[in-house]
């Protein structure tokens, strides 16, 4: 059943984006969906929401790291959706590997996705949000962006980037009723954990005090919450999804 609020979440087409699509398209929320390259799978997707749950789904092409990108992709939900509710800053990308011998056009890239981006997409919202004087921004950080890992210094710079983004933004429009947090997934079963051999994945699964991986829908659970009226009193904060890793 409709709830009449809308949910743009950018890099929605798999893992934990698709996820959060999906959860919220369930509660309700006519949502749209940010992707880089037109598949089959996003148009599936698409009709599988639309489908399954009494919403609108809009589909919304851009790379999160131009601003100009970004810009048209806002414009594009406001006439299709009508406005932003929830915006929840998903895309993301990694390419890991020691820093020594890290190329420049892999640190900057990683950058200019998952913080860049961040910045670009919520740049062009806040100002919505401004207007109707209310919003939830769910920015997705990780864990790595509070403790660090080695072979990734890149991502855990732009998570922790988007950290210090979150906290600084929540202080700056809370007197609008904007809430902006911050979820810290810890190590979750998505495309980008499949390449771990087994052995990976059992010396992972030690240092998580719950000894195991978390699924998608742990974070979409959460990321719910954050855009529910449940969480009206919380906002600036960091909720970590990784079954213990870090306390």
């Amino acid at each position: 059943m409709k709830n009449g609020k809308t949910a743009f979440i950018t890099g929605a087409t798999r893992g934990i984006g698709k996820e959060i699509a999906v959860k919220l398209a369930k509660e309700g929320y006519d949502v749209a969906i940010n992707y880089r390259t037109m598949n089959e799978e996003v148009e599936k997707l698409k009709t599988e929401i639309e489908q399954n749950f009494d919403i609108k789904c809009a589909l919304v092409q851009g790379d999160v790291s131009k601003f100009e990108d970004a810009e048209k992709m806002v414009k594009e939900v406001i006439e299709t959706l009508g406005k932003i509710d929830v915006l929840v800053n998903n895309a993301g990308i990694t390419k890991d590997g020691l820093l020594m011998r890290m190329a420049k056009e892999d640190f900057e890239s990683v950058i200019d996705i998952n913080l860049v981006g961040t910045f670009n997409v919520t740049r062009n919202v806040i100002p919505l949000m401004i207007k109707q004087k209310s919003g939830r921004v769910i920015n997705i950080s990780s864990v790595v962006g509070v403790a660090g890992n080695a072979g990734q210094t890149n991502y855990s710079a732009s998570k922790a980037g988007i950290i210090g983004f979150t906290k600084s933004l929540a202080r700056e429009v809370a007197s609008r009723n904007i809430l902006v947090n911050a979820v810290a997934p810890g190590f979750i079963a998505t495309d980008m954990t499949s390449v771990l051999n087994d052995s990976q994945k059992e010396n992972i699964s030690t240092q998580i005090p719950l000894k195991r991986m978390g699924e998608a829908q742990d974070v979409a659970n959460l990321v719910k919450f954050l855009a529910s009226e449940e969480a009206s009193y919380i906002t600036g904060q960091v909720i970590h999804v990784d079954g213990g890793m870090i306390m």
